[in-house]
């Protein structure tokens, strides 16, 4: 026996005889126990992945990424708000919902095909608008293009994408959507959305989440551990910002102050309605109140979100409040959900609650800055061999066979 065994033993000998313990062999036995079940191949940050085929799960991406994304760039890839409690909730929240498998159902063919205002895509996996890619690999949104072509995703391009539109359908193959920030010019939002149309995206998802006064504590913290001059590169202020990412070209934004807006409202919505012909999501409800007033207000689709927890610190997950949503809209129009889902069986529980499909971010941001676009085509390859396994486990051999009667919330 080595010395700290040995030492150990004793220790525990000497505790279960103290009188203060009562002498007790039960506290004897309870400190002996060891956990069930053990954790023989944890994760550990001294033996990264090489590459996208070694990865087991999208969650061996993430360390990569930090290792090879600057400090602060990869703080604002990973933070939330305040004390990241939505970033963690949206996580917590899949472990309320307990999924029911079926059997003796022929589950030898899985068709997972998702068809969505006319169009047909290979997976219910849609790629999340997601800000600055260039930040974390310098392919950027074109990678996340070809990746969304290569296995024929869904894909919404950011406002305030390092990529243009126009480059980003280009790379696809095929219509990208565009997801619009209001900002605080409505010249600046019209400009931006009749561009999109101009390019052929025939959906804007429109961001309502994002209204400022948000509170990104870890991506401050990070930027006091980034040695670079980061002024050198970026400038100063939000014309320096907005004069970088392609969509705005050609804009004037010297009267603009931000990309958000505090002041918008359903006026807006309708104002936007009236001016171009596409069809038109809002992005970033929560509640089956404002659901209501989406279907009142004609919108085109609903995509449940809180921005992935950087929005607002509500500490609710898009999980929880999806099924209040979809009992609002009763299927009367399509309900995308996003926010913290990371795992096939967190896909499967959306989907199986009625949702229409769920848009990833952060996972495939991992995989880009890891590996570039290899890393974001495995992670997609990931997600997609995950949900198909679950949904053969379900007994559910198509989307439509995903019902809500396979979920059970505790």
């Amino acid at each position: 026996m080595g010395r700290n065994a040995l030492a150990r033993r004793r220790l525990l000998n000497f505790l279960a005889a103290s009188p203060l313990l009562g002498g007790t062999e039960a506290f004897a036995q309870e400190l002996r126990r060891l956990p069930d079940p053990m954790a023989w191949t944890p994760r550990t940050l001294d033996k990264l992945i090489g590459g996208p085929r070694e990865a087991i799960d999208v969650f061996d991406f993430e360390p990569v990424a930090h290792k090879n994304v600057a400090p602060a760039h990869f703080g604002y890839m990973a933070g939330g708000v305040d004390d990241d409690a939505t970033l963690r909730a949206n996580r917590a929240g899949f472990e309320k919902f307990q999924l029911r498998p079926r059997r003796l159902v022929d589950v030898s063919k899985i068709d997972m095909r998702l068809e969505l205002f006319g169009e047909t895509y290979a997976s219910p996996i849609v790629m999340a608008p997601t800000g600055s890619n260039r930040a974390f690999h310098e392919d950027g949104e074109m990678a996340v293009a070809r990746a969304a072509k290569a296995g024929n995703h869904l894909e919404m391009l950011s406002t305030v994408a390092t990529t243009s539109i126009e480059e980003a359908i280009e790379a696809r193959g095929r219509p990208v959507w565009f997801q619009l920030y209001p900002t605080d010019s409505w010249t600046v939002a019209e400009a931006l959305a009749k561009r999109a149309e101009k390019a052929g995206a025939g959906t804007i998802v429109i961001t309502v989440d994002h209204v400022g006064g948000q509170l990104w504590h870890t991506l401050t913290r990070a930027m006091r551990t980034d040695t670079r001059a980061c002024a050198e590169c970026h400038g100063l202020g939000l014309r320096s910002f907005v004069q970088r990412k392609p969509n705005f070209d050609g804009l004037d934004v010297s009267g603009l102050t931000t990309t958000m807006q505090s002041s918008v409202t359903w006026a807006f919505i309708k104002r936007l309605r009236d001016m171009v012909k596409t069809r038109l999501l809002v992005k970033g409800l929560m509640t089956a109140e404002d659901a209501r007033l989406g279907l009142e207000h004609g919108l085109d689709g609903i995509v449940v979100s809180n921005h992935g927890g950087r929005a607002e610190d509500s500490g609710r997950s898009t999980i929880d409040a999806l099924p209040e949503i979809l009992e609002a809209v009763g299927g009367k129009l399509p309900v995308i959900v996003d926010s913290g889902f990371r795992r096939g069986t967190d896909i499967a529980k959306a989907l199986a609650l009625g949702a229409t499909a769920v848009a990833v971010g952060r996972p495939y941001l991992w995989g880009l800055g890891a590996f570039g676009q290899s890393g974001v085509e495995r992670v997609l390859g990931i997600l997609h061999t995950e949900l198909r396994a679950i949904m053969m486990q379900l007994g559910a051999p198509s989307l439509k066979d995903l019902r809500p009667a396979m979920v059970h919330r505790t």
